[in-house]
């Protein structure tokens, strides 16, 4: 991939400084560097001090790292965002849409737009929650859509995180940061905030309380424990919601509902924000050997007891290959074009992307259907020939297990770094809430930077980092 083929998002495609970051780099401009590399370093001071910190799994035990952040931000004007805006409320709207149905009459599957086989045998598909209509009809309360752009009006969809999207955290620590270290920048340029997330979602996730609930609906976040590479963000969550954090043992079913100890004994809870995977919220449905479930919780919830966001089997959603399916999808269910492409993608489930992959892997990108954090992927044009023969060995075993993508030129902000301002590639994760009646998609979301020159790998379990993102108003 050429320089010259990369879009900057400060600098454009021909070396003119773009309108959203005029205000910006006017102030940069007449800044000292010294002051600056100090500020940088108080950031990160900041961050030691409050514990934003991640989880790295290794083969020894897990270690903790700070998320590494950089204090210029990302800024996407106000139109641009009207578009992403509405273009991540049609998919989200369609995601929910399609989970309903293919656990009721899978009328997508009978018109032939999906294969049935991509959702029978899909390890992500969940027989318990056939038939089973969540409170409000929501099955994704909270969704992170990422998204790459690659040229001033070209974003495409890279993923979707349905099942229990992170980061949000990070995302309201770094507006936190920036307005402590430089609140003249907020004064001259108008960008919208994002602060009343905890409060938007203490707020949408009663809204999907079950009837069952009271007027004011006891909500609590359901964390695996300190070990979890997420922890921070569960117990961040719930202490700006000002909601209980609760683990598995700290709940019982008790009378038909699912209960937390107080020190008044157990009380009801009405919707529980889970951080846990399906796989362990439920000895007694799922895997018996969980100790970070409840007993019987899946029992209740299809009684209507309670509110597990996001839904169980919600994870299909997140699955790679349906995500190929996505376009079909949004137009299905909505009777609209997409207004977000996807990424090109071919299924190596099927035999001619699966010859077309082998013939190309060093161009590619190839990832694991069911992968994250960027782990179990291949990206063709950095590998070794050692790692891409290996790689084609894993795909000739179980072509079904993986999709591949082309290698995108990732536009790049700039990140501060010794030398001044430096380009870097980016992509973003907005968050969006979601309610019976409303979709609410907080401006601006987590921008994740490769900190490494040339890099194209933005998650921090693999070196990059984050900064705040900047959505202007109109």
């Amino acid at each position: 991939m050429s320089g010259s083929d990369v879009f900057d998002e400060m600098w454009g495609s021909d070396t003119r400084l773009r309108e959203p970051y005029r205000d910006f780099h006017d102030w940069f401009d007449q800044e000292d560097p010294r002051r600056l590399r100090a500020k940088q370093r108080e950031a990160e001071e900041l961050f030691r001090l409050t514990g934003i910190t991640f989880n790295v799994y290794g083969k020894a035990e897990a270690e903790e790292r700070l998320i590494p952040f950089d204090i210029i931000p990302r800024i996407i004007s106000g139109p641009e965002w009207a578009r992403l805006s509405r273009g991540i409320e049609q998919r989200v709207r369609a995601i929910n849409a399609f989970l309903h149905d293919i656990y009721h009459k899978q009328e997508i599957v009978k018109a032939g737009r999906i294969p049935e086989e991509m959702i029978r045998r899909n390890d992500a598909f969940l027989p318990h929650m056939i038939g089973v209509t969540p409170p409000g009809g929501v099955y994704t309360h909270i969704v992170g859509v990422d998204l790459v752009r690659t040229g001033p009006g070209e974003f495409f969809v890279l993923e979707d995180n349905a099942r229990t999207p992170s980061g949000v955290s990070y995302m309201l620590e770094n507006r936190e940061t920036m307005l402590r270290m430089f609140p003249e920048l907020f004064s001259q340029n108008r960008v919208r905030p994002v602060q009343t997330y905890p409060f938007d979602l203490r707020r949408s996730l009663a809204a999907c309380a079950p009837g069952c609930a009271a007027s004011d609906p006891v909500v609590a976040v359901l964390t695996p424990g300190i070990y979890n590479s997420a922890y921070f963000e569960h117990a961040f969550l719930a202490d700006q919601m000002g909601v209980e954090l609760v683990e598995g043992h700290d709940l019982r079913v008790v009378d038909g509902r699912v209960a937390m100890r107080t020190t008044k004994g157990y009380k009801p809870i009405d919707v529980l924000y889970r951080r846990v995977d399906d796989e362990f919220l439920d000895p007694l449905n799922f895997n018996p050997d969980s100790t970070l479930g409840v007993p019987g919780i899946m029992d209740v919830y299809r009684a209507g007891g309670i509110t597990i966001a996001n839904a169980p089997g919600t994870g299909i959603a997140d699955d790679k290959a349906i995500y190929s399916y996505m376009p079909e999808i949004v137009e299905f269910y909505t009777g609209e074009r997409p207004i977000l492409q996807n990424v090109q993608t071919w299924r190596c489930s099927e035999p001619d992307a699966l010859g077309y992959v082998l013939d190309n892997l060093h161009e590619l990108v190839v990832k694991e259907v069911h992968g994250s954090g960027g782990y179990g992927m291949l990206i063709g044009p950095t590998a070794s020939r050692k790692e891409i023969a290996a790689f084609r060995r894993k795909l000739k075993a179980r072509p079904g297990n993986y999709i591949a993508q082309p290698t995108l030129s990732l536009s790049t902000v700039p990140i501060f770094s010794r030398a001044g301002l430096a380009p870097r590639h980016v992509d973003l994760r907005p968050f969006v809430l979601v309610s019976p009646g409303n979709i609410n998609v907080t401006p601006g979301g987590l921008t994740r930077v490769a900190l490494k020159k040339g890099s194209l790998v933005v998650n921090s379990s693999q070196g990059g980092g984050t900064k705040d993102t900047w959505v202007l108003e109109d």
